[in-house]
């Protein structure tokens, strides 16, 4: 057949091995096999753990994806509660001024006049615990006693 494919005369006598060289190729053709098969079994079981393990490791980074996904989601959501405070408390601070929004409220001060602001810093020096004489020798300056 192989005389055939390569188009040479197909009409030639072969002869025979003799018993020997028979047996010698057929352990030669034993041996490649075992080998050939040992080596196709070591590839495929690579490519069988190479694969496990990529597997897993996308698995890992899906889980983390997950995770981030969830995280984004939940400082969103805290966003946008921050967000609408700042919104309330802009809406507070138009409505009633800066002073409204902290309630402050100045003692002393009649209603329709407003205070000096020798007497507003004395009065917050006093109300921060600072400097408590030097506060009632502006208050004894400016005429407040």
């Amino acid at each position: 057949m192989q005389r055939r494919i390569y188009g040479h005369a197909t009409d030639v006598g072969i002869r025979p091995l003799n018993e020997e060289k028979a047996v010698q190729a057929a352990v030669n053709l034993l041996g490649e096999f075992f080998v050939f098969s040992v080596a196709v079994s070591a590839l495929v079981l690579e490519v069988q753990r190479s694969s496990r393990s990529e597997a897993k490791k996308e698995e890992l980074r899906r889980q983390e994806m997950e995770k981030l996904r969830q995280r984004d989601e939940a400082l969103e959501k805290e966003m946008e509660g921050l967000k609408r405070k700042t919104q309330e408390l802009e809406q507070l601070a138009r409505g009633k001024g800066l002073a409204g929004m902290f309630n402050f409220r100045l003692p002393h001060i009649v209603e329709g006049k407003s205070a000096t602001p020798a007497y507003l810093f004395a009065w917050f020096w006093l109300h921060t615990n600072h400097f408590f004489p030097l506060i009632l020798l502006i208050q004894f300056l400016f005429g407040y006693f």
